[in-house]
């Protein structure tokens, strides 16, 4: 069977520090040629005219919940995955803390059967450490999973890694890259007592911050670089919300060489205490949304490579579930659908370059946990690729969430920019709002 071929022509495209115009030729899964000029050999290659627009490497989202098994009220791999891909998000890495957890690897195939059958984007998930399943950490095939995930503080189930012997044993024993989520959970335990103890339940929603404080963030994170120095283990740690944390990253050495790395996440750089009276429960997450002040700090550690990736933390629950008083509405929320056009608001803004966005949410994904052949716009990598129309609004409404959860925290908001095609894997699977019928999604790989 012939392979297809696609031909963008007159695109801007952006990769590896520059803007360049130019043409990209698909054949079958990959990129076969970029350049200035590009002429179809055939009548039967499908020509795309990317006139005005960006192409952008497809966006790897190194931390999502997607839900399933166990929790598809709120979400499912199948729908979210299709609001990623509508996102120019073309791979992600799940989350272990669905129901069962991901804590063996029976549990671990039985996730990816779920994806291969219904995902509309690549794919990939993370293993789940606890207290009691080193046995099975060990058994991890590296070179076929993203990482281990660590919860040291607010986890669901019995995911809490909070025995400091067992902490350094896989810390020592796994060459696995480690993600962390870091809160201290005695820190945050004491501050809750004192709010609930004068609230009951319904905690004012602004008080988030103070009960999952910037101590409890310090504290755990601290916690986790000293052993990772200590042991020599490969860490990353997951959604720094702090302006205080990220005195503890470098931007010394090039992300390859690094041992330590960091991660924030689209609603730390965008929201802040300031908008809990408007949002309320929907901008509850664990991390806190905090201060202005360190919002602020995290974009500088982001602009000056402290802060080495951009992710989601994609956290789907039902809108039933996030109207509960304080104590009882979980934390979380829906991102992988507008976390692109957020980011590209905030280069229309001044914020941040269009190289820039490229480098934290698709290269440097692809650095950190070794993706094969991804993340770039290169000959001979997967044509994972995003069409983005910078000058084109939209407002985020009901009619146009494709969340499972129908509502998102962007809801009201005005973004300039627009992707109007994403490819994967070759194949254009999403096209002016409209979803192609082709099954392209692909098992990432590492290069390890």
């Amino acid at each position: 069977m012939k392979e297809k071929t696609t031909l963008i022509k007159n695109a801007k495209i952006v990769n590896e520090g520059k803007v360049f115009s130019g043409d990209i030729l698909i054949e079958g899964e990959y990129i076969k040629q970029i350049d200035s000029s590009i002429s179809a050999k055939s009548a039967d290659v499908n020509i795309v005219d990317a006139e005005g627009k960006y192409v952008l490497p497809g966006v790897i989202d190194d931390q999502v919940h997607f839900r399933e098994p166990g929790l598809t009220e709120k979400a499912t791999i199948a729908t979210e995955s299709k609001a990623a891909i509508a996102g120019g998000i073309t791979s992600f890495i799940e989350m272990p803390n669905t129901n069962p957890q991901t804590t063996t690897i029976e549990k671990l195939e039985e996730k990816f059967a779920i994806a291969a059958e219904t995902s509309s984007a690549n794919y990939s998930f993370m293993f789940g450490g606890t207290n009691d399943n080193l046995e099975e950490v060990l058994k991890v095939d590296k070179t076929n999973v993203a990482g281990l995930k660590l919860f040291l503080g607010s986890s669901t189930g019995n995911m809490l890694v909070d025995n400091p012997e067992v902490l350094e044993k896989i810390f020592s024993s796994t060459d696995l890259l480690i993600s962390v989520h870091c809160e201290d959970e005695g820190t945050i335990k004491a501050n809750f007592k004192k709010y609930h103890d004068e609230y009951g339940d319904d905690i004012p929603v602004k008080f988030h911050p103070e009960i999952r404080s910037e101590e409890a963030c310090y504290l755990s994170s601290s916690k986790a670089i000293e052993l990772a120095k200590k042991t020599g283990a490969r860490l990353h740690i997951f959604h720094l919300s702090t302006g205080k944390e990220t005195s503890l990253f470098s931007n010394k050495i090039p992300l390859k060489d690094k041992k330590i790395t960091a991660e924030v996440c689209v609603h730390h750089l965008w929201f802040s205490d300031e908008d809990y009276e408007k949002k309320g429960t929907l901008i509850k997450w664990n991390p806190a949304v905090k201060k202005k002040s360190d919002r602020e700090q995290l974009w500088k550690a982001l602009l000056d490579g402290r802060i080495d990736v951009i992710a989601t933390d994609h956290a789907p629950h039902t809108k039933e579930e996030k109207d509960n008083v304080y104590t009882k509405a979980p934390s979380g929320g829906p991102l992988v659908q507008h976390a692109l056009p957020a980011l590209l608001e905030m280069y229309h803004r001044g914020k941040i370059s269009i190289e820039k966005v490229v480098e934290k949410m698709c290269h440097n994904p692809a650095i950190l946990f070794q993706v094969e052949k991804r993340g770039y716009i290169k000959e001979g990598y997967f044509a994972d690729l995003v069409l983005v129309d910078l000058n084109n609004p939209w407002t985020v409404t009901k009619d146009n969430i494709l969340y499972k959860c129908g509502w998102s925290p962007f809801e009201g908001t005005t973004f300039k920019s627009r992707i109007t095609h994403t490819f994967l894997n070759g194949s254009l699977v999403y096209q002016n709002a409209e979803f192609k019928d082709v099954k392209a999604a692909k098992r990432l790989t590492f290069t390890r």
